[in-house]
């Protein structure tokens, strides 16, 4: 495991786009039983080098039910982003992933680890890479998450611009979060 966070901690695929230079940010343990899959970080999780490191991160760690320690403890939680490294502004926020990072560094990551019991695939980059296009949106492959349970769920981004989605999707928080939070404390032998 050492030898591969070596490796892709000194990626340099794309550093010919990158705004901000490269700086993958991963969190993996051979003993990981739950899996994030999020987008990329932005320029606050960029800057100091630790996943979900901002307000985002705060909402997630709420619906999880975890606190920082078991989340930041790479034997629980193995975090690995569409795209490792800031992507840079766009229009109406952040821009997309990184297109290099899923189909270089994936399925390597993936195979080192052997103890994933549950894979949280959070927003439509995640959720179209590992689940297709079943569903037209992100709020349909949601609305539809008991039929990836029980080892993925996927999520909407807990980033504060989408309170209007929790607003306009009140089953999400009435259903599916109390659904994850059992899920994640059942993968973590807390049940």
């Amino acid at each position: 495991m050492e030898s591969l966070l070596r490796e892709v901690r000194a990626c340099r695929l794309c550093e010919a786009h990158l705004p901000l230079g490269p700086r993958p940010v991963v969190q993996l343990g051979g003993g990981a039983r739950i899996l994030i899959i999020g987008q990329a970080p932005g320029t606050r999780v960029h800057n100091t080098g630790i996943p979900w490191n901002d307000p985002s991160g705060d909402t997630l760690r709420r619906w999880l039910e975890v606190g920082r320690e078991q989340f930041y403890d790479p034997e629980l939680f193995a975090i690995m982003p569409m795209g490792f490294c800031y992507p840079g502004k766009g229009k109406s926020g952040d821009l997309p992933p990184r297109p290099e990072c899923a189909p270089t560094w994936h399925q390597r990551i993936l195979d080192a680890l052997p103890h994933i019991e549950l894979t949280l695939l959070i927003g439509q980059y995640a959720q179209r890479y590992y689940l297709g296009n079943r569903y037209p949106t992100l709020t349909e492959t949601v609305r539809h998450w008991r039929e990836f349970a029980p080892t993925q769920l996927p999520l909407p981004h807990p980033s504060p611009r989408n309170r209007r989605w929790l607003t306009q999707n009140p089953w999400f928080e009435r259903e599916e979060l109390p659904a994850l939070r059992a899920r994640v404390h059942q993968a973590l032998g807390q049940s």
